[in-house]
């Protein structure tokens, strides 16, 4: 019960009038995604605050991936919770399985993929994204994860790091001609995670630049190219492009 005679006058007069004071009133989050650009390149860039519930997902209980976000959003929604965003993350195999390391609540699917290859998962360095029980998140070089003590309840590995401790990939250079629509995720500034996709094809210089120079990212990972999709409803996105393995989301409780 507010006893209105220990309130000063105009906060008493907001109360009367209906009206909350600021410090009563709790403001919606701000929208996590929003359009950037850099070089006159566009991009939709979806933000996790420090200690956020950022997730992966791949198969529901009976073993069957999710492979769409909907199927995902619809999961987390049977249990009073709602999806904020998604991006695939990560790639994968004919049958959707991971194709390197993948962590899902404490449980490793698969272990960490160090072989030589073909392809941008094995142009080393490439590096893993994990989410440890404090909620804390992070990009680092695969060798030094695996040396590392990171005890993570999510974890998904990927190819090539685009940033590693404040500098480029030594294979990616200015003059790269290959333009994909690519996605990846970034350590940043602040403690806070990006997510990234461009929206028109780039070359891997100009999308390792953005996360390094655009988004202050110390740290940046690749996570696929040309089947990057994104779920954004705040930001009016929902590709449905085909089907995915590995997809990582913000999810806001009950």
């Amino acid at each position: 019960m507010i006893c209105f005679a220990r309130l000063a006058p105009p906060v008493m007069a907001l109360l009367l009038a209906g009206a909350q004071p600021a410090w009563a009133q709790t403001p919606e989050a701000p929208e996590p995604c929003a359009e950037r650009s850099a070089d006159g390149r566009a991009y939709l860039v979806c933000s996790a605050r420090p200690r956020s519930d950022i997730r992966l997902f791949f198969a529901n209980p009976d073993g069957e991936p999710f492979g769409t976000f909907t199927a995902v959003r619809d999961a987390l929604a049977a249990n009073g919770e709602t999806l904020v965003f998604a991006m695939n993350a990560g790639m994968y195999n004919p049958d959707y399985s991971p194709a390197g390391l993948y962590v899902e609540q404490g449980r490793q699917i698969k272990p960490a993929n160090q072989r030589a290859g073909a392809g941008n998962f094995h142009l080393k360095p490439n590096g893993v994204f994990w989410i440890n029980r404090e909620r804390d998140a992070g990009v680092t070089e695969t060798g030094r994860y695996l040396a590392s003590r990171i005890q993570p309840v999510f974890a998904t590995q990927s190819g090539p790091l685009l940033v590693n401790e404040g500098k480029l990939h030594p294979r990616i250079h200015p003059d790269g001609t290959s333009r994909k629509i690519r996605n990846g995720v970034g350590a940043c500034a602040d403690g806070v995670t990006q997510f990234a996709i461009s929206n028109e094809p780039v070359t891997f210089h100009e999308f390792a630049l953005f996360f390094r120079d655009e988004l202050k990212c110390r740290n940046a990972l690749f996570l696929d190219g040309s089947i990057s999709s994104i779920y954004a409803p705040g930001a009016k996105r929902h590709d449905r492009w085909r089907p995915m393995g590995p997809i990582v989301g913000l999810v806001k409780g009950k």
